[in-house]
C-alpha cells in the first residue's frame, strides 16, 4: 500500500462521523461492534505501514547524514592535500606539490558529489517527514476514535440492558394489574355492602310490619270498645263515656 493511500484511509477513518453513522444504522449495536473490529484491524494495518514508512525515512536520513559526513571528510582531505602541496612547493618540490594539488582536486570533486547527493535528498526527506507526522497524527486520531467507538458501544449496551430491564418491570406491573388482589377485595367488599343493605332493608320491612300489627291491635281495641258500649246501651246502662245532658239552671 502506498503512503498516499495509507494517509487517505487514515484521514477518512479519523474524520468518520460516528453519530451520523449510528443514526442511519438499523442495528446500531451490531454496527458498532463491526466498526470496532474494522477500526482495530485498520489501526493495526496502519501501524505496520507507518512503521515501515518511518523505517524508510530513517534509512534515507541516515544516507543523508552519511553524505554530509562524506562531504565534510572530503573537504578535510582536500585541505590537507592542498596544505601539503603548498609545503612541498615552498621547498622547491614542485612535481610533488602538483601531485598533492591533484589529490586536493579529486577530494574537492568527491566533496561536491556528496554535497549534491545530500542536497538532492533534503526535499524528499522533508516531504517524507511531513507525511510521517500526518500519519502519526491520523493514527492517534484513529486510536481516539476507537476509544470513542468502544465508549459508544458500551453506552449503547448499557442503555439496551436498562431498556430491557424497564420493559420487564412494565410487564411485571401489567401482570400485577391483571391479577390485582385489591380488585378481589373490592368485589368482596361490594358483596358485604349488598348483604348489609339487605339486612337494613329487612329491618325496615320488619319495623313497618310491626307498626302495622300495633295499628291492627289499636283497631281491635276500638272495635271492642264499640261492642262494649253497644251492649251497655242494650242493657240500659249508660256508657261511662255517654255525653251528659246539660244541667237545668
Amino acid at each position: 500500500m502506498s503512503k498516499q493511500s495509507i494517509f487517505g484511509r487514515v484521514a477518512q477513518l479519523a474524520r468518520a462521523n460516528i453519530n451520523a453513522l449510528l443514526d442511519s444504522a438499523e442495528d446500531p449495536q451490531t454496527m458498532l461492534d463491526q466498526m470496532v473490529r474494522d477500526y482495530t484491524d485498520n489501526i493495526a494495518e496502519a501501524e505496520r505501514a507507518i512503521a515501515q514508512t518511518i523505517g524508510t525515512l530513517r534509512m534515507v536520513e541516515a544516507d543523508h547524514q552519511e553524505d554530509v559526513r562524506a562531504a565534510q571528510e572530503w573537504g578535510r582531505k582536500a585541505l590537507a592535500a592542498s596544505q601539503r602541496a603548498d609545503q612541498l612547493r615552498a621547498s622547491g618540490q614542485n612535481a610533488e606539490a602538483d601531485k598533492f594539488d591533484d589529490l586536493a582536486k579529486v577530494a574537492l570533486g568527491r566533496q561536491m558529489g556528496a554535497e549534491q547527493e545530500a542536497d538532492a535528498a533534503e526535499p524528499g526527506i522533508a516531504s517524507q517527514r511531513e507525511v510521517v507526522e500526518k500519519l502519526k497524527t491520523g493514527l492517534q486520531q484513529m486510536r481516539n476514535k476507537l476509544g470513542e467507538l468502544r465508549g459508544k458501544r458500551d453506552e449503547l449496551v448499557a442503555r439496551a440492558k436498562t431498556a430491557q430491564a424497564q420493559s420487564q418491570v412494565q410487564d411485571a406491573v401489567k401482570s400485577i394489574d391483571i391479577l390485582d388482589p385489591t380488585s378481589e377485595v373490592s368485589r368482596f367488599e361490594e358483596k358485604i355492602r349488598r348483604e348489609e343493605a339487605k339486612v337494613i332493608g329487612q329491618q325496615e320491612l320488619a319495623a313497618s310490619s310491626l307498626d302495622a300489627q300495633f295499628e291492627s291491635l289499636d283497631d281491635l281495641g276500638a272495635q271492642a270498645e264499640i261492642e262494649a258500649r253497644l251492649a251497655a246501651l242494650k242493657m240500659g246502662k249508660p256508657s261511662a263515656l255517654q255525653i251528659q245532658s246539660p244541667s237545668p239552671n
